[in-house]
């Protein structure tokens, strides 16, 4: 594998997991948002979904962002029969992101994006050297 197949592999995680953090991010403002009339859905989280594909240009598998896709789990309740998106028995319903969930996820990311961006760090190091080395 060449260098610029490693930069372009590398890229490509890089892109993957920067979209990651935007969902990750999204998430997260959107924690304790209701909805805005009686017993309506609030914000449903999102899972961001990878798929590789093998690139012949690169010699290797690449990660491409997929389809976003829908937490189905069930949203919380909170009783605040003041609120004006609370039902008929004082319950608001709100989304299903837990943010101790969106944080770990983000941390891990971000390592993952430190990780790709080393790659391209020391492939660049690499081919600055074999410059070097090849001028003499």
């Amino acid at each position: 594998m060449d260098f610029n197949s490693s930069l372009r592999i590398a890229a490509t995680g890089l892109h993957a997991q920067t979209a990651r953090m935007r969902v990750i991010a999204e998430n997260l403002a959107n924690a304790d948002s209701a909805g805005k009339t009686p017993g309506a859905d609030p914000y449903r989280r999102r899972i961001p979904t990878f798929e590789t594909s093998f690139d012949p240009d690169v010699g290797g598998k690449i990660v491409e962002v997929g389809k976003l896709a829908y937490d189905n789990s069930d949203f919380t309740s909170r009783y605040e029969p003041g609120h004006p998106a609370a039902d008929a028995a004082g319950y608001v319903k709100y989304p299903n992101v837990n943010p101790l969930i969106e944080t770990m996820d983000m941390r891990e990311a971000q390592r993952t994006y430190e990780a790709n961006l080393n790659v391209v760090t020391v492939t660049r190091q690499m081919l600055g050297r074999t410059l070097d080395i090849l001028r003499g």
